[in-house]
């Protein structure tokens, strides 16, 4: 057996496994991080299925497009027809296309500025949790002068100093949300640098570079993704409200870029619903599915953690039995 393999109990488990995945030890070998946090969650597959349809809208959608989004097709807020499906806009554009066209930049937007806040929030909860004392304090103390700063106040002037194109507007928001990624990494590689395998390895004198990524790392990377994919979610509803405020990118086009135009155009004076409700309805499935993902890989990875969620499936109605009845 090698030295750098984690240490086993008396009974063949590895320190540290969960029930859940000693479920799977009885033929030979664990369950995978896949098989745990999606195969076997279904509320995991059924948000997989509505992102994957949204992605491949946002891949494969725009080169199907003829020719502009923007292009005016009938008149001002047409109203849903068998024409246009989804009605027009404040420009007589239609609606289908320009929403195709926001899912690309929407989900770009949210998939980048997600990989930076991990990025960012994974090295800042690596280096914090694993070198300690004065390091730690040092970084965690920035985290929370970080995390105390108002968000909007904070887009508003970054966007005022540095312009409103979308490679701006993807950095801020991977800033201004890095610190929670910081700190649940930083928690777990506090627990994984006591483990008896960590320890065996540093006396046999491995290096920090060696302990980092042979053997914290691969043990956070999965918490790290699934934090990322709820960072997907928040992502793309501060983009949202970032282009809904006037602050995101004008040439380009968003679900927020055209809720804001709707407004913009008097859409709710006009009684045209309709410009108004896909694009929220597009920015509320995939924040509800990036959720709905995420939440399902913390519950594989942590068991602890599914008491925090107060979602509805977690509750059970109790039958009362009858009381017979007084003589």
């Amino acid at each position: 057996m090698s030295l750098d393999q984690p240490l086993q109990s008396a009974e063949g488990l590895e320190l540290g496994t969960t029930p859940e995945d000693a479920a799977g030890l009885g033929s030979g070998r664990r369950p995978s991080f896949i098989r745990q946090a999606v195969i076997t969650q279904p509320q995991a597959i059924v948000g997989l299925a509505v992102l994957g349809f949204f992605v491949l809208v946002a891949l494969v959608g725009p080169a199907l497009l003829s020719q502009d989004p923007k292009t005016k097709v009938g008149p001002v807020f047409g109203h849903p027809s068998a024409e246009w499906p989804l009605g027009l806009d404040g420009g007589g554009a239609n609606m289908i296309p320009l929403l195709i066209a926001g899912a690309r930049v929407s989900l770009e937007v949210g998939f980048l500025a997600a990989l930076v806040a991990m990025f960012i929030g994974g090295s800042v909860g690596l280096a914090s949790g694993f070198f300690g004392g004065r390091i730690d304090t040092v970084l965690m103390r920035f985290t929370d002068y970080i995390l105390v700063i108002p968000d909007i106040p904070l887009m508003v002037m970054a966007a005022a100093l540095f312009g409103r194109s979308l490679r701006n507007i993807i950095i801020i928001i991977g800033i201004i949300y890095w610190t929670s990624t910081a700190r649940l990494i930083r928690a777990q590689v506090l627990s994984v640098r006591e483990r008896v395998y960590v320890k065996r390895s540093r006396s046999l004198g491995a290096g920090n570079n060696r302990l980092i990524f042979k053997h914290i790392l691969p043990q956070v990377a999965p918490l790290l993704i699934a934090n990322m994919v709820l960072m997907v979610a928040l992502a793309i509803f501060a983009e949202t409200f970032i282009a809904f405020l006037g602050l995101g990118d004008p040439s380009a086009i968003s679900w927020g870029k055209l809720i804001e135009n709707a407004f913009t155009d008097h859409a709710v004076l006009n009684d045209a619903w309709w410009a108004i409700l896909w694009p929220g309805v597009c920015v509320t499935l995939v924040i509800l599915a990036c959720t709905m993902v995420g939440q399902s890989m913390e519950d594989a990875l942590n068991p602890r953690l599914r008491v925090g969620h107060l979602s509805v499936n977690r509750f059970r109605v109790r039958v009362l039995p009858r009381k017979p009845p007084k003589p």
